[in-house]
């Protein structure tokens, strides 16, 4: 290092440093005046800064557990149109591990530990597309629970890492290179590891600790809107998070639209199944639907295929600012369409179920989405066409948009019970 120095030092010539302390030295009075005007007019602007941050600042908690911090989030405005509709995003993402999930992970930790079924220093295992997991995995760090989460290549790479960061054991069933969705598989596994070796497994899509989970949920939203809020769009997966909102609306008096979205190629509200991309949302084909989905609570049953939902999520980054999921942008799109046709002052409220950087390597991914086939000039202009016509605050929108043919996006009305 020494040598290296000296080096340098020889290498410039003894004029130019001269040349440069020189120059230091001659305008030195002036940069002095200059530092002391700064100074000054930096005293008066922090002055005034600081007591407008004091008059404005407003207490925040100290917390002894990260998962504290769940609830609380946020609603974004992500659009209005000329007749007073609005579009609000529940930013769920912003909770602890950057998903919805740690609320119904919570609570079903919280009622397996009041029931006497997991016992200080038991073990936890879930069948998981990876939210669920992390967020098991951080409620287990914080207990003093081991947690093995059972997961397939159908789960984003970082979601695996997060779980392995927070101290989980990851089991994962698929062959390498197989990227289909093996809900079934994981779950024998799971059920397995209880019957067998005394592990607890939460099971999510049968336990109604899950839809418990997200009541709180609700009464934010009913705090924030009343009886203002006129629809509620969610992804079906397990079906807590939309069932369990929609039932403790219910009870508050609430009564809006209810609107659940599945990928296309999930069978929750019937059709075909098929393989899809979209990841801890739907259930496929040779799973079995869960006890969590209650069909009398759902107006209509929406799906939407990978292509419209990670092309919306892409369009929302780079025009919002806003990243979200995979499964998130395929809510948000059908959420667009229900606001074109929307009676005027309607709010529409979408829960978020998490943040897009955990898909940085598939949906934010130009080559995984040309992999896949999902890149689509077309499908781009048209989703922001939607958006802009939607935003267009000087004309009515509806007449507008051009819908996709239901034959790509179906929908299936649900009967009420």
């Amino acid at each position: 290092m020494t040598t290296v120095l000296s080096n340098m030092l020889s290498n410039t010539s003894s004029n130019t440093l001269s040349n440069t302390l020189s120059s230091a030295t001659s305008t030195a009075p002036s940069n002095a005046l200059h530092t002391n005007s700064l100074h000054t007019n930096s005293l008066q602007t922090n002055s005034l800064h600081t007591n407008s941050l004091h008059t404005n600042a407003q207490k925040v908690p100290v917390i002894t557990r990260v998962s504290d911090d769940i609830g609380g989030c946020a609603f974004f405005e992500l659009v209005t149109t000329a007749n007073h509709c609005r579009l609000l995003v529940k930013l769920e993402q912003n909770n602890p591990t950057g998903s919805v999930k740690i609320r119904m992970a919570k609570q079903m930790v919280d009622e397996a530990e009041s029931s006497g079924l997991l016992k200080p220093g038991g073990w936890i295992v879930e069948s998981t597309s990876g939210n669920t997991g992390v967020a098991l995995a951080l409620i287990a760090a914080e207990r003093g629970y081991r947690f093995t989460a059972v997961v397939d290549n159908h789960a984003a790479q970082d979601k695996i890492r997060m779980m392995r960061a927070l101290g989980a054991e990851v089991i994962c069933i698929s062959a390498a290179g197989d990227e289909e969705l093996a809900t079934a598989a994981r779950d024998e596994t799971a059920a397995e590891l209880a019957k067998n070796y005394g592990a607890v497994w939460t099971a999510q899509h049968h336990n109604p600790a899950n839809s418990r989970g997200y009541y709180p949920m609700a009464e934010e939203i009913y705090a924030t809107l009343g009886d203002g809020l006129t629809h509620l769009v969610g992804a079906v997966g397990t079906g807590g998070s939309l069932c369990g909102t929609a039932k403790a609306l219910k009870h508050k008096g609430a009564r809006p639209q209810i609107i659940g979205v599945e990928p296309e190629g999930s069978i929750i509200f019937g059709g075909p199944g098929k393989a899809y991309l979209q990841s801890g949302t739907g259930t496929p084909e040779g799973a079995e639907i869960g006890q969590l989905i209650e069909y009398d609570l759902i107006d209509k049953g929406l799906k939407v295929t990978d292509q419209y939902a990670f092309l919306t999520a892409r369009i929302l980054a780079k025009r919002k600012g806003l990243m979200v999921g995979g499964s998130a942008g395929g809510v948000i799109y059908q959420a667009l369409l229900e606001l074109s046709r929307a009676p005027a002052n309607s709010n529409i409220v979408v829960v978020i179920c998490d943040a897009g950087e955990k898909y940085l390597d598939t949906v934010y991914n130009d080559e995984w989405m040309k992999k896949h086939s999902l890149l689509d000039d077309s499908v781009t202009a048209e989703i922001e066409s939607l958006l802009d016509a939607l935003e267009r605050p000087d004309q009515e929108c509806a007449a507008e948009i051009h819908y996709p043919e239901l034959s790509a996006i179906p929908i299936f009305p649900l009967a009420k019970a």
